[in-house]
């Protein structure tokens, strides 16, 4: 196992000497490798500078972050409150200086849901897809349906206000993979997946509180979902197939999401952000591989959605898909986010150039080899590209 990131969440105009300090600390603070140190800001609407080139902008503040110690920086959402414009300037945003992220919301917490802005965000997906010749620009940018502030994973994560805090985001597929080896029963497996996430938890924990009292910078959780790295002994995927499934995608495929999710569930420990089982199809060495083969399609990994994890993630998608596509799987995330009241997010990635079923290959360590997978054309229409803000949570 290893910390993924430890995420500072905070005013865009925190101390520099502080977050200097913070930083230097965070990253020989553990026993665990520590990969990266993050900062998430607000909501960048509720602050971004006015009557300034956003591009340029964009590259100062990742700049004046990087010296203070932040690997990556996530300026947070465009929000439903926010006005539609502020969409628009997300591509001049997205992946300033290799390091900035953003998001914008498709369904509030409250549950409203507004097809008209998941059109716009369809619309930002086809632009970001074309920022770099290999489509990586939709790493740094997802959708989010019924995300609170305070997760610690990227692109999602964003500071709710007020005082700083942090929280760690895992890289902890492993963890399954040893519950698994060796279990006699599923109840062995699920008992033996219980412990090892409260003894990994009372260890990080009680690190994270030391470095919350050295620097006065509350701890407020760790995000245990469970992220794989596109080894085989770091497959999420791989765990599942090895409690029993011939492949995933195949039947029993759902039973497994929900058998680890809710194991994930029995343990004890100090939670932030999603705590749910983690799915990308390009950072999971056999997730990818069952996606190349076409044994998981969008369908599936919306149904695992549902009992388990944190949405569709780094999904790679023909590059000509159109908007009214990208609109209807927003929507079905949206719905999904809504009605179970859970948070999901859509990080969507359209290769330009490539149709279905052609290989992917990305120059990045936490991608693996793939296949583009098959987006269902024509896209929705009529009623559905029209409507206004609506709830779904009143629908029995």
């Amino acid at each position: 196992m290893e910390i993924r990131s430890v995420t500072l969440f905070c005013e865009p105009r925190l101390s520099a000497a502080r977050t200097r300090a913070f930083f230097a600390a965070a990253r020989t603070a553990f026993d665990h490798p520590v990969q990266t140190t993050r900062l998430a800001t607000t909501p960048f609407p509720d602050w971004w500078p006015a009557g300034e080139d956003d591009g340029q902008t964009a590259v100062k503040l990742a700049q004046q972050w990087q010296t203070v110690g932040a690997d990556y920086i996530s300026v947070g959402p465009v929000l439903l409150r926010h006005r539609a414009e502020w969409v628009n300037k997300l591509p001049h945003i997205l992946g300033a200086g290799g390091v900035l992220f953003a998001s914008a919301e498709v369904v509030d917490q409250a549950g409203e849901i507004d097809p008209a802005r998941a059109q716009q965000v369809a619309g930002i997906i086809q632009q970001a897809s074309r920022l770099q010749a290999n489509g990586f620009g939709n790493l740094y940018f997802t959708a989010l349906a019924n995300c609170a502030p305070g997760a610690p994973f990227f692109p999602v994560a964003y500071h709710g206000g007020g005082e700083p805090g942090f929280a760690l985001a895992l890289e902890a597929a492993d963890l399954v993979v040893a519950a698994v080896a060796g279990a006699n029963s599923l109840a062995e497996a699920r008992q033996r997946l219980v412990e090892a996430v409260e003894w990994e938890a009372i260890m990080l924990t009680a690190a994270a509180e030391q470095l919350a009292q050295e620097h006065q910078i509350p701890f407020q959780g760790l995000d245990f979902s469970l992220a794989p790295f596109p080894t085989a002994d770091k497959s999420l995927a791989g765990a599942m197939e090895a409690l029993g499934l011939p492949w995933l995608g195949a039947p029993g495929s759902l039973f497994t999401a929900a058998f680890i999710t809710e194991a994930l569930g029995r343990a004890n420990f100090r939670r932030a952000g999603f705590c749910g089982l983690m799915l990308p199809v390009l950072e999971d060495s056999v997730l990818a591989e069952r996606a190349a083969q076409g044994r998981v399609g969008l369908s599936d990994l919306l149904s695992y959605a549902a009992v388990c994890g944190v949405g569709l993630d780094t999904v790679p998608l023909p590059g000509d898909v159109s908007q009214a596509t990208l609109s209807g799987i927003l929507l079905d995330v949206a719905a999904l986010a809504a009605r179970l009241n859970k948070p999901l997010t859509a990080r969507l990635m359209p290769i330009p150039g490539l149709a279905a079923g052609d290989p992917v290959q990305f120059d990045f360590p936490y991608f693996a080899d793939s296949r583009v997978m098959a987006a269902p054309e024509p896209g929705i229409s009529g009623l559905l590209a029209r409507a206004g803000k609506l709830s779904v949570n009143s629908i029995q």
